[in-house]
């Protein structure tokens, strides 16, 4: 019978500190050491702290949905990987990036730990403007496939930061979008995975709320995918259309 790891502070900063040097070499690895692989949820969100703290990075935001039976669902999105000017550096493999398409939800006040709980129309107060987004894939895994969810949670949940696009108008209830990809405009029946891809956010801020941390004004959430992950080109001109918010254009380049 194998027995469960008893996590530490030792075991966390084991995992932390292996995945932070993958970041600053950019060298992908297996699974981390049994004796400090994630096997729930407050281990996973340990090591996803330690991270954050190792690497001495702002918070700009966070990615999120709605939590799964046994599993939650955020992950932070360091502000010096949030982008905005193409072309766009990131790290890609092969000569391909995975992108996500998704709106991002820019705080236009803090939303601070207080003792009652953040309604809706809280939240939906203090949303200053809804962008469309790619979220940039890439994780510290060889094959993120082929480790657990908990590992995944601690490493970030496969982010590698977001390309914030234009401003578009109020989509608070737009849980379906006609998207269109490439210069070939495939056309793709883009669907958010909550339905309203404004529910993952009220969810993270009571979810933060109930562990003593807040949102800032300035940061940047996003909730979820519209169409899976995309394999998008290097050095290409890339356009989105987002049914009728908008169109999203963008070019990547090798971030050495």
């Amino acid at each position: 019978m194998v027995r469960p790891v008893e996590h530490t502070i030792a075991t966390i900063e084991r995992a932390a500190t292996e995945l932070v040097a993958r970041r600053h070499t950019r060298r992908q690895g297996a699974a981390l050491a049994e004796s400090c692989r994630p096997t729930d949820n407050a281990s996973a969100l340990a090591i996803q702290r330690a991270v954050t703290r190792l690497l001495d990075a702002d918070i700009g935001g966070w990615k999120c949905a709605l939590p799964s039976p046994g599993k939650l669902v955020l992950a932070p999105i360091y502000r010096d990987t949030i982008q905005t000017a193409s072309p766009c550096p990131v790290r890609a493999r092969d000569g391909i990036l995975r992108v996500e398409p998704e709106l991002a939800y820019v705080l236009a006040c803090d939303l601070p730990v207080r003792d009652q709980p953040y309604t809706p129309a809280d939240v939906d107060r203090a949303i200053a403007r809804t962008h469309l987004a790619l979220e940039l894939l890439e994780s510290r895994y060889t094959d993120h496939h082929a480790v657990s969810f908990f590992d995944n949670l601690a490493d970030g949940l496969v982010n590698q930061g977001l390309f914030l696009g234009p401003a578009v108008n109020d989509a608070a209830d737009c849980g379906e979008l006609a998207l269109q990809v490439g210069s070939a405009n495939a056309l793709l029946q883009g669907r958010h995975p909550d339905g309203n891809p404004r529910l993952p956010l009220y969810w993270l801020v009571e979810y933060l709320r109930s562990q003593g941390e807040g949102l800032l004004a300035g940061q940047v959430v996003i909730t979820g995918s519209y169409a899976g992950s995309l394999p998008l080109a290097m050095a290409t001109e890339v356009r989105i259309g987002y049914g009728a918010l908008g169109m999203l254009s963008v070019c990547f380049k090798a971030d050495d």
